[in-house]
């Protein structure tokens, strides 16, 4: 069996509980509690190969204050041994996470690896803090020791600062990111010694991003391996108040994770280290969570290292286009090096509501904390009242919750069977369901055994008798599929994986007919269209058409959880006794209120009628492309299907490419990109997003043989 996923670099985390450069003893506690809360170990679960090398902890002063030179004398001890462990960690092949007290350790850290590197070249330096940190002991306002670590990095102050073993650092490989509080002395030396500062404002002008990315360009610029120096003071401190200075207006903490994140694939990155964590001002652990985001940004996993795992360890059937995410908040998805993307496929409709909708994950965790399972022996206090809104909005009797899509559609399959057999008195084992050609309704032995897509069911065989199958879009066939044996006509009003397929206008509306001549089951799976997807509650109001029954899932569960539902009124619903169908978890009180929310999330924000408006704009604005890859454009609301000229270039291509261009999409029958955002999404990203479609595929068609934009 192949080794547990191991990152190409071990992580070796240092400890340094130190504020002999300050008066605050605050931050000296911060190793010792990370240690304490399993850092190491939250570690190792993100995929990082973490040990806790040590943890030094040096006596803090007692009042009164010692003097200067006693104070330099305790810390140049300190940094000593620092120094020594991290120089022989970058001697193992090893990357030093060092967590310190106060910056004052930053003098100790970046001089251990220096000297390691030495061999090589030189050390360049990230130094993310809202201050300088540039003083000597003659120019200290305050007398802290902890303001003089970079001048002593770059040789400037006292010898038991300066004279650790090792070379100094260049400052034209130093960078300072986020000052927003010095002294006029710190500026003054760092501007004379060439030190590249980005000030807060040009952070906030320009974005983190864009600045670290300059910063790297510097520090790496002939340079053997570069550090990154965190000072939590640098954080906006309404966001991350467990540090020493609360100082206002500083970083987004995420903004810094979502950066960081591009340094997985740093090979030259030498060190990390973070600094000033104060858990005496972590009340609600924050602190610590952010601390552990920061370090695992920089060091985790990456993209190939992942996705080498998921091939080696899990089934193939999957082919998943090349990224791996690792956060997603309303439209965009972040991957695990910091790139974001726009979402336009919404896991198949099942984030209608957007990425960690505020309102969904407060309805999560609420419950979570509550209840979150009973089986379905018991009643729960929230599934009667998500059945009770699910029915009321959709105008039916009743709903059976179960989980999955396909689960809600073997459940309609059973009671359309039983249905037949029990009310319409079709002989027993003798019902039939008319299903469409190009259908798909999940991947169960039973759905698949009618789908017409081969692959679906090459060497799963035997299938179940009972469907018959016609072509999609075809009324009269449906009536002339109809036998007395016929219980239901199981249909998609739009085939989605199919290819975003729309029916001829009012084949629906004759189906209905036909169905209700002949007394045989109307039933629509809007697992992927309903709850405003297609600009209507459900794309059967397209038609003016009322179901039988309804099967709905994906946005159901508010992209949180599986949450999948049965619709249609006592006349069906009745032939269920207790006994004859149930889910240990279908119905569970979390996966309820999380549904609850969705549903009443849907109303309030008046998610079909956004998706009508924007879905119109948005297709009309893909339908004026003038490309010769395009075929057709054709959808309802967000729902909507880019053909493309398969003899000129396959959808999975076409996909990859608007991938690489920052927009998520999927590709169906290789002939088909799909285009389905979150409803959220607004117009102007919307039609940015239209723009890069077009640009990206006007690029591939000049690159694509005998093919002219």
């Amino acid at each position: 069996m192949p080794a547990p996923f191991m990152p190409s670099r071990p992580v070796r985390i240092v400890g340094v509980g130190s504020c002999l450069g300050s008066p605050i003893f605050g931050p000296a506690a911060g190793p010792r509690a990370l240690r304490d809360l399993g850092f190491e170990n939250s570690l190792r679960q993100r995929g990082i190969r973490a040990h806790w090398q040590a943890l030094l902890e040096p006596s803090a002063p007692k009042p009164p204050r010692p003097s200067m030179n006693e104070r330099l004398g305790t810390v140049s001890n300190l940094l000593h041994d620092l120094a020594d462990i991290v120089a022989q960690t970058c001697a193992d092949d090893a990357i030093p996470l060092v967590l310190g007290g106060d910056h004052i350790v930053g003098a100790g850290t970046w001089r251990g690896i220096a000297r390691a590197l030495a061999p090589r070249g030189k050390l360049g330096l990230i130094w993310i803090d809202a201050h300088l940190d540039a003083h000597t002991p003659q120019t200290t306002h305050t007398g802290n020791i902890h303001g003089m670590p970079l001048a002593a990095l770059l040789g400037i102050g006292d010898e038991t600062l300066t004279g650790l073993p090792g070379p100094h650092l260049d400052p034209a490989h130093v960078t300072i990111i986020g000052a927003r509080s010095w002294e006029p002395e710190e500026l003054k030396l760092l501007q004379k010694l060439g030190v590249k500062i980005f000030f807060m404002p040009e952070v906030k002008t320009r974005g983190l991003a864009a600045v670290l990315c300059d910063a790297m360009s510097i520090v790496r610029n002939g340079t053997a391996g570069f550090g990154v120096s965190v000072d939590l003071d640098a954080m906006d401190c309404a966001k991350l108040p467990a540090t020493t200075c609360l100082v206002p207006d500083g970083i987004d903490p995420q903004e810094l994770v979502d950066a960081l994140h591009g340094l997985r694939n740093c090979a030259d990155l030498a060190g990390l280290e973070i600094v000033e964590y104060v858990p005496e001002r972590d009340r609600d652990g924050s602190g610590a969570r952010w601390v552990l985001e920061i370090a695992s940004a920089a060091l985790g996993p990456t993209t190939a290292q992942l996705r080498h795992r998921e091939e080696t360890f899990g089934a193939r059937n999957y082919a998943p286009l090349p990224v791996v995410f690792t956060r997603g908040e309303g439209a965009w998805l972040w991957d695990v090096e910091g790139r974001r993307y726009l979402d336009m496929m919404s896991a198949y409709s099942a984030v209608s509501f957007g990425h960690s909708h505020p309102r969904l994950v407060k309805a999560l965790t609420e419950q979570a904390g509550r209840l979150t399972l009973t089986s379905r022996a018991y009643s729960n206090d929230r599934l009667p009242l998500m059945l009770e809104r699910l029915s009321a909005l959709l105008g039916y009797d009743r709903a059976l919750p179960v989980n999955t899509g396909v689960e809600a559609v073997e459940t309609a399959i059973k009671a359309a069977r039983k249905w037949g057999h029990k009310i319409k008195g079709v002989p027993e084992g003798q019902a039939e369901i008319i299903v469409c050609a190009n259908n798909f309704h999940g991947r169960t032995t039973t759905v698949i055994g009618f789908s017409s897509e081969a692959q679906y069911r090459d060497g799963f065989g035997p299938f179940g008798a009972g469907f018959r199958t016609i072509p999609y879009g075809d009324a009269d066939a449906l009536e002339a599929a109809i036998t007395p044996h016929t219980a239901a006509f199981l249909f998609e009003p739009i085939q989605g994986e199919g290819g975003i397929n729309i029916p001829p206008a009012g084949w629906l509306a004759r189906c209905a007919a036909i169905c209700h001549k002949h007394n045989v089951l109307l039933i629509a799976d809007e697992v992927q269209t309903g709850l405003g997807r297609t600009g209507k509650l459900l794309a059967c109001e397209h038609d003016g058409v009322r179901p039988d029954g309804v099967i709905l899932g994906k946005a159901l569960g508010g992209g949180l959880l599986p949450v999948s539902a049965f619709l249609a009124n006592d006349a069906l619903m009745q032939v269920f006794k207790p006994g004859d169908h149930g889910s240990t978890f279908g119905g569970n009180p979390l996966a309820a209120a999380v549904a609850a929310e969705a549903l009443a999330l849907l109303a309030d924000e008046k998610l079909a009628e956004r998706s009508a408006r924007l879905g119109a704009a948005f297709l009309a604005r893909l339908q004026a492309i003038k490309n010769p890859l395009i075929v057709e454009v054709r959808g309802r609301g967000l729902l909507i299907g880019m053909e493309l000229d398969t003899r000129r270039v396959n959808a999975r291509t076409a996909a990859e490419w608007l991938l690489a261009r920052g927009l998520m999409t999927k590709d169906t029958h290789d002939s088909v990109l799909r285009f389905a955002p979150p409803l959220i999404i607004d117009e102007t990203t919307l039609m940015r997003a239209a723009d890069v479609v077009e640009a990206a595929l006007a690029d591939l068609a000049q690159r694509l043989p005998g093919t002219t934009p």
